[in-house]
């Protein structure tokens, strides 16, 4: 399995009342759309072989949450996709820092 189906349904449940949703595998996890956009995903980062989610949170928040636990910039291709961040388990672990991360996708969502 290319991600974790439990970290999978915690977004999910997260994500009930943030619009129109649909799961697309790609990347080699699973992308959540949220109003036909991109939202955040969850894979396994394949150096550590640990869970981590793909945040969308756009440009002007993006230096500031760089800062925040278990947050790094998201070099999926060998290049950094300003406003997209990879997040650690250390980030999402617990329910509050998961919803934190949830939330911050959503708000940016509701932007485009």
């Amino acid at each position: 399995m290319a991600y974790s189906e439990y970290l999978v349904e915690r977004v999910r449940q997260r994500l009930s009342n943030a619009g129109i949703t649909e799961e697309k595998k790609m990347m080699g996890g699973l992308i959540f759309m949220v109003n036909h956009k991109m939202c955040i995903g969850v894979d396994i980062d394949k150096k550590t072989n640990s869970d981590r989610l793909m945040v969308r949170v756009g440009k002007l928040p993006y230096e500031e949450l760089l800062n925040t636990k278990g947050s790094r910039k998201m070099d999926f291709t060998g290049t950094v996709m300003r406003g997209f961040l990879f997040i650690d388990p250390e980030g999402f672990d617990a329910d509050d820092d998961l919803d934190f991360w949830v939330e911050k996708a959503v708000d940016f969502n509701k932007l485009l």
